[in-house]
């Protein structure tokens, strides 16, 4: 396995050091690659992405990951089919940046939900439009994934079924190591479920409290079922990283795990912890 570290991850330095010296801080951390997020500085020209990352593999890192949002429910303004195509328009950012994998969002929470609107009911309606992208993302270079991520489309079993239902080679899991506590399940359980299909991984861990507590404060969230949990450095919070790192390895997954974080700490502390802690959990 190789590490990573998203761009997500540094927080406000993004804006302080800017997309080239936060380039220049992963390679310093040493790290193996680095994963760009879309938000925050990503609406430049193809020519200065293909710059982005000529500078990041001229410092020594891969180009593990690009990850952006989605929604082909709602759509663009209620428009699948324009949300395909501005789906597809990132895919060619990802190939100019020169990743390999790109992991776009699914659907958030369909607006004014009904009772009879659920999960399997919008699963024709997001699988057409993921093998139409992973289809256009194939032609590009760039594989595509979906993450268990958002509430709605977060469950293990959940995101196994989608990725069954779209059934195209180009289409995988980004497995994110925390996240299947936002939906209340135990990550690690799910994490065994999802690794045969993992493309890329994220590492993140969370504080957790009981909802029957009362509200810890600023900092946290909580789960679809009314749990608070806190972000935290990897490997000192409760998603048991090291247990799922061993799980993949266990399915020969040997790609990247990047980190992720989303603490209350010091970003580059944060980084450079989760860093230290994982490369022993990699072993």
């Amino acid at each position: 396995m190789k590490t990573s570290v998203s761009t997500y991850s540094f927080g406000r330095y993004v804006e302080e050091l800017g997309i080239y010296g936060v380039i220049d801080k992963t390679a310093e951390f040493g790290f193996d690659g680095i994963e760009f997020v879309e938000a925050g500085w990503s609406n430049t020209s193809l020519e200065e992405l293909q710059k982005i990352g000529e500078y990041a593999a001229s410092k020594g890192l891969a180009l593990a990951s690009f990850c952006i949002g989605a929604d082909f429910v709602n759509g663009s303004g209620g428009d699948t089919a324009a949300e395909v195509e501005r789906v597809k328009a990132l895919v060619d950012k990802a190939a100019a940046l020169g990743v390999k994998n790109m992991r776009h969002d699914v659907a958030s929470q369909p607006r004014g939900r009904k009772i009879n609107i659920g999960y399997d009911d919008c699963l024709p309606t997001m699988a057409k439009a993921i093998y139409e992208v992973a289809e256009y993302a194939q032609s590009k270079g760039v594989g595509t994934m979906t993450e268990n991520h958002g509430y709605f489309s977060q469950d293990v079993l959940r995101v196994e079924k989608l990725i069954n239902t779209v059934s195209h080679p180009n289409f995988g899991a980004l497995v994110d190591l925390g996240n299947f506590m936002c939906a209340d399940e135990d990550p690690w359980k799910s994490v065994a479920i999802l690794a045969p299909y993992a493309k890329h991984v994220h590492a993140k861990d969370f504080f957790k409290k009981s909802g029957m507590e009362i509200a810890p404060g600023a900092g946290w969230f909580q789960t679809r079922a009314g749990d608070y949990l806190r972000g935290t450095i990897i490997g000192h919070g409760e998603a048991r990283i090291y247990q799922s790192i061993q799980i993949l390895k266990k399915y020969g997954y040997d790609g990247f795990v990047t980190v992720e974080f989303e603490g209350m700490e010091d970003n580059l502390k944060g980084i450079q912890l989760g860093l230290d802690n994982l490369k022993r959990f990699i072993g």
